[in-house]
């Protein structure tokens, strides 16, 4: 193909090697040209052929890249954004889009001078638990939902002495978004966030705990996280007027492309723990429900197709500008001790 977008990405870490390089490799239209690594022997391990640039001026220079994929540590997230939209690239950040939601409203408005697309890596909108539950209360099996419990949980009772366990904000800011986000997808701006955010696991250098309810008039969504949890299963428990659902164990996908997998084939995305729906109605049985195929292989077409001008932005900043917000409450929450009014 000669029209392929070229891409280069910043960083290979754990995003750029489970989330991002897979996927711009096998996404038709799109073309790995470039990963700005300080280790070029931990990507050539994994793409021979890739070139790899010591830093990120070398990366915006090249004007065969379109496309700038921000996988560095949080804190740089912002600055390497404004830096690829003023050498004129469209731009895809990692969550969290920044790490204040000031420095949130600097990149949109950055975007906005630039005129180029800006995208943020909202991937678990199409993790199949989420898609299964969308169709669920979309179809109206669940009725009004009423209560929403989201969980990411891990055992991870020592902490590791890598830069994520000592990032700002903890896991508040690593997890946080994604629950915040499929929270706003599903039920829009809450009325109200009050937050318990805590670093409970002796010498940890940052918050592993927080536990988030999002005050709506019609329900509360209760978002939770904790590295000191055992038993981890739990992921999604949902009542509604008519029935109720529960989700345990967590979308495949990242853990295939740890292992070495190309997203691909008739099984990817397949998630084999469905779901349970229990009905209302008296003496109904509970069935399991089966899950819908995750997909993240669904972002990355639709960032191509966008750029192309052929669709719509898969995750407009907009929508991550709302996810910081509610962040953003969270931690005042905290501080201030109170509920935040949104």
């Amino acid at each position: 193909m000669t029209d392929r977008i070229g891409v280069g990405l910043i960083g290979y870490g754990l995003g750029g090697r489970a989330f991002h390089a897979p996927y711009i490799a096998t996404t038709p239209g799109l073309e790995l040209r470039g990963i700005v690594s300080r280790d070029p022997a931990k990507v050539h391990a994994d793409w021979s052929a890739a070139p790899v640039l010591p830093d990120v001026a070398g990366l915006l220079d090249d004007e065969s890249v379109t496309l700038v994929v921000v996988s560095s540590p949080d804190h740089l997230h912002v600055a390497h954004a404004e830096a690829a939209l003023a050498a004129g690239k469209h731009v895809l950040v990692d969550k969290p889009f920044a790490t204040s939601l000031t420095e949130a409203r600097g990149l949109i408005a950055a975007v906005e001078r630039a005129g180029r697309l800006l995208t943020v890596f909202h991937n678990r909108r199409w993790d199949a638990d989420f898609l299964t539950l969308r169709g669920l209360i979309e179809d109206g099996t669940l009725g009004d939902v009423v209560s929403y419990e989201s969980r990411f949980d891990r055992w991870r009772p020592a902490p590791a002495a890598t830069w994520k366990e000592a990032r700002a904000g903890g896991s508040w800011l690593d997890l946080g978004p994604h629950l915040v986000d499929q929270a706003l997808l599903l039920f829009g701006r809450p009325s109200a966030v009050t937050a318990d955010i805590a670093t409970l696991r002796r010498g940890a250098p940052a918050p592993d705990y927080f536990h988030a309810t999002l005050r709506y008039p019609d329900k509360r969504v209760t978002l939770h996280s904790s590295k000191l949890a055992a038993d981890h299963g739990l992921r999604l428990a949902v009542h509604g007027t008519r029935g109720s659902w529960v989700k345990h164990g967590l979308d495949p996908q990242e853990a295939a492309t740890l292992a070495g997998q190309r997203p691909g084939g008739a099984e990817w995305g397949h998630d084999p723990l469905d779901g349970l729906l229990t009905p209302g109605e008296p003496g109904a049985a509970a069935t399991r429900v089966p899950n819908r195929r995750g997909d993240y292989r669904l972002f990355w077409s639709a960032l191509a197709a966008a750029i192309r001008g052929e669709g719509p932005n898969p995750v407009p900043p907009n929508e991550a500008l709302a996810v910081m917000e509610v962040l953003d409450a969270g931690l005042r929450s905290v501080t201030e001790r109170c509920e935040i009014v949104l």
